[in-house]
């Protein structure tokens, strides 16, 4: 059967525009090639694409919406186009160009961070406007980067007066017991992300200015038991490893002018076998409650190398496969 072609032309300002479209020796390019059957060709000052009208129809906007990052000043990188080919496909290419204005901070270096995803939009969003907020997803979706982040600006604008971060100290694989030092030493291993997420924000030396004068604070949860935390911006990470006592625990210290945030990935639990995780429960038994935000992050939100997407996928593939062949037997 004969398919109809149509052809679509996107006007160029310069030469250079065609170039950062293309991305280096062509690679964006190449990306885009891949995913589809049109033919994609660039002259001095014009884009054109032949095919199928499927594929233009999302090709067209597809290239719209990268020439206007492009034009914005923005440099496109792979994740960039591997994202904006997802949302194309979907008919929701536009939303790229959102992202791009809705920067939250900058580091300690200037440089600004923005959601990069339309799942970490809407966990920014949800953060903003409740006070306990569960980002629950596979690792390298931001979860707790950006909770970090806004938690820092709350600090800075006044709306906290400290910023608590606190982590199960639970073994993967290690055993607490054989590491040197005091129990806050051989904790500390457990909470590097956090830190690290504060020194990519404020700087190292301002991290340990905020550290002495008791700003933030950075311990285990099991610090947190009898105690009520106002006028915080408190964050639980790695939530999946709390009991379900641990977690009701944690929740119960809100006080007045507090949010909290609890992150977690439900796929790496290393509670000891039989041990029912706080994050799963709290997931089903909180789930009625409007002013509680829980926010789900699927593979399209991993912000890291493309090939993290592809494992989180496979190894989520081969848990469902596993579940269906227990429901047969």
């Amino acid at each position: 059967m004969h398919v109809p072609t149509q052809q679509a032309r996107i006007k160029l300002a310069h030469t250079a525009e065609g170039q950062a479209l293309f991305g280096p020796q062509d690679k964006f390019l190449q990306l885009i090639e891949k995913e589809t059957t049109a033919v994609i060709q660039s002259r001095e000052d014009e884009l054109a694409m032949t095919g199928a009208a499927t594929e233009i129809a999302w090709l067209e906007p597809l290239f719209h919406t990268l020439l206007g990052l492009v034009r914005g000043g923005h440099t496109l990188s792979e994740r960039d186009v591997r994202y904006a080919i997802e949302l194309a496909r979907k008919g929701e290419a536009e939303l790229l160009l959102d992202l791009f204005r809705g920067e939250i901070a900058v580091t300690y270096r200037g440089k600004p961070i923005r959601p990069k995803t339309i799942g970490q939009k809407h966990y920014v969003a949800t953060i903003k406007k409740k006070d306990i907020v569960f980002g629950i997803g596979p690792a390298g979706t931001g979860k707790t980067y950006l909770a970090v982040v806004i938690a820092v600006t709350a600090l800075k604008k006044g709306e906290v007066k400290r910023i608590v971060l606190t982590r199960p100290a639970v073994e993967a694989g290690e055993n607490l017991g054989f590491l040197p030092g005091d129990l806050q030493e051989k904790v500390n291993p457990y909470l590097r992300p956090l830190y690290d997420a504060l020194n990519d924000v404020l700087g190292p030396e301002q991290v340990a200015k905020s550290l002495e004068r008791g700003l933030i604070e950075i311990a285990p949860l099991a610090y947190m038991r009898g105690r009520t935390l106002e006028d915080s911006f408190i964050i639980l990470d790695e939530a999946q490893n709390t009991t379900a006592e641990q977690m009701k625990m944690f929740l119960t210290r809100l006080g007045f002018g507090s949010k909290m945030v609890i992150t977690g990935d439900v796929t790496q639990i290393d509670l000891p076998r039989g041990k029912l995780s706080g994050l799963v429960e709290a997931q089903r038994i909180l789930a009625d409650i409007p002013e509680i935000g829980i926010v789900s992050f699927a593979e399209e939100d991993v912000v890291r190398h493309s090939l993290v997407q592809k494992i989180i996928a496979a190894y989520t593939h081969d848990a469902e496969r596993k579940l269906a062949a227990e429901a047969r037997s």
